[in-house]
């Protein structure tokens, strides 16, 4: 399992990116989702690296 939590915000960065932080659950800032640790999520953790924070649990 991972835990993904968003640390900086979205405004300002590319429409595609605020999708993909949508799609992960997360919707205000330091906002915590978790997911199962597959190929799909790691793509989409990847493509927002630079604003969110990811776990092992």
């Amino acid at each position: 399992m991972l835990k993904v939590t968003l640390v900086k915000s979205t405004i300002g960065a590319i429409p595609k990116h605020k999708k993909t932080v949508q799609a992960l659950g997360l919707n205000k800032l330091n906002s915590s989702a978790e997911h199962q640790d597959n190929p799909a999520v790691r793509g989409m953790i990847k493509q927002v690296k630079h604003l969110v924070k990811v776990e092992e649990i």
